[in-house]
């Protein structure tokens, strides 16, 4: 049995590292422009993690809105 058919070669790494990129970079401006730490976006690669972020982000309380509003002063 030969082992070096199930290693992946350069292209395959190229691959899988260019999709990580994409999916980790709009997540981390997703969470940047929230009030979150960016560093969470890194838990889209995560299985299962990817989908309690994805429900964390739609459902939190973002902090960005909450001190956005705090500024506006009321035009009443």
């Amino acid at each position: 049995m030969c082992v070096a058919a199930f290693m992946p070669g350069f292209f395959e790494l190229l691959i899988v590292c260019s999709m990580a990129v994409l999916g980790v970079v709009p997540f981390w401006m997703i969470c940047s422009n929230a009030g979150f730490p960016g560093w969470i976006s890194l838990l889209i690669l995560v299985p299962m993690l990817n989908v309690v972020l994805l429900f964390f982000i739609a459902f939190a309380e973002w902090p960005a809105l909450k001190a956005q509003s705090n500024r506006e002063p009321s035009e009443h």
